[in-house]
């Protein structure tokens, strides 16, 4: 058995997702209002994408981006880019 996944009840193995994050709790993890981690999704400025119409994030995203930042690397998400491919 792979040691990967984790046993469920019968023979379903399920897959470990890494949490999303609300406006609210990414502005929480960045020091930022929710209403400006929305808007700065929107821009393409932080690593989002929409589920159902709400911006989510990842905290392992926003932690590396947060990083590139800090070094003076300034990158597109790659979610963002093709999220605006699908809207143009």
């Amino acid at each position: 058995m792979n040691s990967d996944l984790s046993k469920t009840s019968g023979n379903s193995p399920s897959v470990q997702f890494e949490p999303l994050l609300s406006n609210a709790q990414a502005g929480k993890l960045l020091g930022l209002h929710a209403k400006t981690v929305d808007k700065l999704a929107r821009q393409g400025t932080i690593p989002a994408f929409r589920v159902l119409g709400y911006w989510r994030y990842r905290a392992s995203e926003l932690s590396t981006w947060l990083e590139d930042q800090r070094n003076g690397k300034i990158t597109v998400p790659e979610t963002v880019c093709s999220s605006r491919k699908e809207r143009t």
